[in-house]
C-alpha cells in the first residue's frame, strides 16, 4: 500500500488545503501572524504521517 492510498493521508491533505484557502483571505497582517501558524499546524499533519509511515510497520 502507497501513503496516498491512505485515507487518514487524504484527509489530512484535505484539511492542510482547505486551511490555506480560509487563510489565504485574510488581510496581510492576520495572515502573518496567526494564519500562518494555522496552515503549519495543519500541513503538519500530514508530514508526520508521510514521516511515521513505513517506519517500523505500514
Amino acid at each position: 500500500m502507497k501513503l496516498e492510498d491512505l485515507e487518514v493521508y487524504k484527509v489530512a491533505m484535505e484539511i492542510g488545503e482547505l486551511v490555506w484557502k480560509v487563510v489565504d483571505k485574510w488581510e496581510y497582517f492576520p495572515k502573518k501572524t496567526l494564519g500562518a501558524q494555522y496552515v503549519n499546524a495543519a500541513d503538519s499533519i500530514a508530514m508526520t504521517i508521510s514521516e511515521g509511515y513505513g517506519r517500523f510497520h505500514f
